[in-house]
């Protein structure tokens, strides 16, 4: 469908004020809201051309600027613990250099497989972690990068599509807890595939 089609289509499900029905996932009971009460947002037609994600001109992209900082490095990927959340532990895995996933050499393609696995394996190897959650989105940013999200043990409610929902709205998990979990996590890599910590003096942005 061309994208005015996709629109015209989708309203056929809205209301008088072009909003949509309520989603299933908000009925179920990991969702974090009750549905009564909850609306849907109006549905907006669709902006073309799309704006630009930030970094799509390599020499404007942040994550290129910060090739070097990372919790753990190898030659071709950094890895970085994210401030701020409230799931005990959120990392980002970013090439080192300006790769989207859709251009990622196959090399390098394949290096990420294995190298997703081993995050996901050291994660979920912290005490009172059940899952680690993988995500790529990529509407924001144009510089690849995967999130892998720590679901607490025995925290029913956040299984799931939900999580990252949940993360937004708890309080933030003690720093010092999360930042040792990371160390712990990227010594496990360095054991298991190699790379390095940051050496003194290089910043390891969180």
């Amino acid at each position: 469908m061309q994208p005015d089609e996709f629109y015209d289509h989708a309203l056929t499900a809205a209301d008088g004020e072009r909003r949509l029905p309520l989603a299933r996932m908000t009925g179920w009971d990991i969702s974090p809201f009750e549905p009564d009460g909850l609306r849907v947002a109006s549905l907006r037609p669709p902006v073309l051309p799309e704006p630009p994600r930030h970094g799509e001109d390599p020499s404007d992209c942040q994550e290129c600027r910060e090739r070097d900082n990372g919790i753990w490095l190898n030659d071709s990927w950094r890895l970085t613990r994210i401030p701020g959340v409230g799931v005990p532990l959120v990392l980002m895995l970013h090439p080192r250099d300006h790769y989207d996933m859709a251009d990622l050499p196959d090399e390098l393609a394949a290096e990420l497989g294995v190298l997703s696995t081993h995050i996901v394996r050291h994660v979920q190897a912290l005490p009172h972690i059940s899952r680690a959650h993988v995500y790529r989105i990529g509407d924001g940013g144009a510089h690849l990068h995967i999130w892998f999200f720590a679901r607490p043990e025995g925290q029913a409610q956040l299984y799931g599509s939900w999580l990252p929902v949940w993360d937004d709205l708890l309080p933030e998990y003690p720093a010092d807890v999360a930042q040792a979990d990371a160390q712990t996590v990227a010594d496990a890599l360095v054991a298991s595939l190699g790379g390095r910590r940051p050496a003194a003096g290089e910043s390891p942005h969180v």
